[in-house]
């Protein structure tokens, strides 16, 4: 499997590339009144607003710093996932699912490597946090996969879509 890999907070993490549509520097964002923390605002991608995500905020630990430093480094991983439409929304022009755009903001990208399914172990989360997926070994350093889809809680990810009047590309 192909991922991304970058850094939050000084720790490595990665995402499947074919989540991945650009790496961007760091945008503005425009805020949105009473969003958690991690959610700095909406930003605009080729003519359509996206929720931007702060990975450093939405990782806090009582430990860590709060929310990126913002550096030359600070990089938008733009992501799109299927987000599958509700049962009784029978719309006829196409499939269940409804493509999703974030911009997820990280300390920097470092690179695009190639990871083998037999070098991982499950995540130590508790079920406390959906978005941290397995842990990878890659050369001598473990790496935490994001599972992008589960980065916002969904009430809050389909409000954030309505209200952006994202339908998809």
């Amino acid at each position: 499997m192909q991922i991304l890999t970058f850094t939050v907070a000084g720790q490595p993490y990665a995402i499947p590339s074919r989540t991945v549509l650009e790496v961007l520097p760091l945008v503005p964002a425009r805020p949105i009144p009473l969003l958690p923390p991690y959610v700095p605002g909406v930003f605009t991608y080729r003519g359509h607003l996206v929720p931007l995500v702060d990975l450093a905020r939405r990782f806090e630990t009582p430990l860590s710093e709060p929310g990126s430093r913002r550096r030359l480094s600070t990089r938008v991983i733009v992501v799109e996932f299927a987000l599958p439409r509700a049962p009784a929304d029978d719309r006829p022009d196409g499939p269940h699912a409804c493509p999703v755009r974030l911009g997820v903001v990280a300390d920097n990208v470092v690179s695009v490597q190639t990871a083998s399914a037999d070098e991982s172990l499950p995540t130590m989360s508790g079920g406390q946090a959906p978005f941290l997926g397995r842990l990878l070994r890659l050369g001598g350093s473990t790496v935490q996969m994001v599972v992008v889809d589960h980065l916002l809680p969904l009430d809050l990810l389909t409000g954030l879509i309505a209200a952006a009047g994202a339908t998809g590309p």
